[in-house]
């Protein structure tokens, strides 16, 4: 549940930053830092999901402030998201690891039984060492590219579909990456899946894959998750 204020106030991130320490102690202890993008959507979801209070920093990257030097301290590699929680002074980037962390810091979106678990971290994986980046590749050498290349364009749609091969035949007999249950697997899958969808990549062939792409689109918590901090649009 993102505190609209500051969501919508337009202040500019390094004011944001400044302000944590003075804020009152009613104010959400979490401070998630984005911009419109697949990885940041897969926070928001997941903290839709939730349910939990946070605080809402949109980090707009088209003007640089995610070269800001207070958001640097959060993540010298520039990048978002960034999850910073006042209530540990734990602060977490990279969008797997902040999966895990309110996950753990819930107790919810992983399985308890120590197998399921470990299937769901192990999809989280694969997303975000495998389908993930060659998804983004995809994503720009066929749609934002300056120039054309044809052979990366055959390279990283070859090797896309091979991971949606791969989570085709995952959910042939289960309705979630995981099993039984929507997790932290399904959220990080998902935000990618979703720019697919919005990019024009037709993975309608892959009946499980688009069947589950339609059950987590119907998701209340996905839905709001994906407008925010704005909206994703195609080039």
């Amino acid at each position: 549940m993102a505190q609209s204020g500051i969501q919508n106030g337009g202040k500019p991130v390094a004011q944001e930053i400044a302000c944590l320490l003075s804020m009152p102690m009613t104010t959400p202890t979490l401070h998630l830092y984005t911009d419109s993008s697949p990885n940041g959507f897969k926070i928001t979801i997941a903290l839709e999901e939730l349910a939990l209070p946070y605080t809402l920093h949109h980090v707009r990257i088209e003007e640089g402030e995610h070269r800001h030097p207070d958001f640097l301290a959060l993540n010298p590699h520039g990048r978002i998201p960034v999850l910073h929680d006042a209530a540990t002074g734990i602060t977490v980037f990279e969008s797997a690891a902040i999966l895990l962390y309110l996950a753990d810091k819930t107790g919810r979106l992983l399985p308890a039984d120590a197998k399921g678990r470990w299937e769901a971290i192990t999809w989280l994986m694969f997303h975000s060492a495998s389908m993930g980046p060659l998804l983004g590749q995809r994503v720009h050498a066929e749609r934002f590219a300056a120039e054309r290349h044809d052979a990366a364009i055959e390279r990283f749609r070859r090797l896309t579909e091979d991971t949606f091969a791969v989570l085709d035949a995952r959910l042939a007999h289960r309705p979630w990456l995981a099993g039984d249950d929507f997790s932290i697997a399904d959220i990080a899958t998902f935000g990618w899946m979703h720019i697919a969808r919005i990019v024009e990549f037709d993975f309608s062939r892959y009946e499980h894959l688009s069947a589950w792409h339609q059950r987590a689109s119907q998701r209340p918590a996905v839905q709001h998750g994906i407008t925010l901090p704005q909206p994703a649009v195609g080039p």
